[in-house]
């Protein structure tokens, strides 16, 4: 039985680049758990408030019920449910989990894998993380999951039938932008090599995002993750949204975030690609949170 395939393969509703990450959410959020406890059971109703944290911070921006996963990971293998009457789940309601005191695991033949092998914990980690989130939000997400990032072994792994991404993109979008932030304009060096500055897809490479200019923005460290995170985007003219989700009461979060609202976009060079409409619109319906605030004077 190969469990990093079947990590790999979870069964998600699909179409049309939607994200659906409810699966690896609870599977990573599982480990991490299992990391900590190998034998500890989670009681839907003592773990139900940190999944939903957890889809709320690393989901889409629709809402949705942790019970979906908790119910439905059962399907793929690698995960077990049981309530007071026996093994079984009782379905995607949240009053029959709760009532039926549920609790879930990783499924008995996977803890005896994890047991025997325990690199391989760091190893379906890596697969769920590269398949389902953009590498700015892995240290964060293994945080928050309860994953040591030592120990989950976040080295690149070989999975099977995975794209390779093209080394170039980065050179690529960073000439196209002149080494300059598009949304504030940063365009630190140390010498002539450029520092905190990062070619962000728009719309993820896990979701069959393109490594071209037109799929790429030239950010510095702190927008790329804000922009991965959906507190930034992108709106009709290539002008910078910012979520009015996004609460920021110092003078720096002002400055370096809410200031941007309705602000052109910096770049690209003339004659380079800009950012191409169709990875623009998935970024806003898949990543983007709420609505965007209007332009703010100070």
């Amino acid at each position: 039985m190969d469990w990093l395939e079947r990590a790999a393969k979870l069964r998600q509703w699909s179409r049309d680049g939607v994200r659906a990450p409810h699966k690896p959410l609870l599977l990573l959020y599982a480990l991490g758990r299992f990391q900590a406890d190998a034998e500890g059971r989670l009681l839907y109703s003592a773990v139900e408030a940190d999944l939903k944290h957890l889809l709320a911070e690393y989901g889409p921006a629709r809402g949705t019920t942790p019970a979906y996963p908790f119910h439905h990971l059962v399907n793929d293998g690698v995960w077990e449910v049981r309530t007071d009457h026996g093994v079984g789940s009782p379905g995607t309601g949240v009053r029959e989990l709760r009532a039926g005191r549920a609790t879930g695991r990783l499924a008995p033949d996977l803890r005896v894998a994890l047991r025997r092998e325990p690199s391989l914990l760091g190893r379906m980690a890596r697969v769920l993380l590269d398949l389902h989130f953009p590498p700015s939000l892995h240290q964060d997400l293994c945080e928050a999951v309860g994953l040591a990032p030592e120990r989950a072994e976040t080295d690149a792994l070989t999975a099977p039938q995975r794209r390779q991404r093209d080394r170039r993109m980065r050179e690529m979008v960073l000439t196209a932008y002149e080494y300059r932030c598009a949304f504030c304009g940063y365009d630190g060096m140390i010498g002539t090599v450029p520092v905190a500055l990062e070619a962000a897809h728009v719309r993820w490479w896990a979701f069959d995002g393109p490594d071209d200019v037109d799929n790429g923005l030239c950010l510095c460290s702190l927008h790329h993750k804000l922009f991965d995170k959906g507190v930034l985007g992108m709106g009709d003219g290539h002008r910078i949204l910012v979520s009015q989700r996004f609460v920021g009461r110092s003078p720096a979060a002002r400055e370096h975030v809410t200031a941007l609202a309705d602000r052109p976009l910096i770049g690209p060079r003339p004659g380079a690609h800009p950012v191409a409409a169709a990875h623009r619109s998935w970024h806003l319906r898949q990543v983007f949170h709420g609505s965007p605030r209007p332009a703010t004077a100070y």
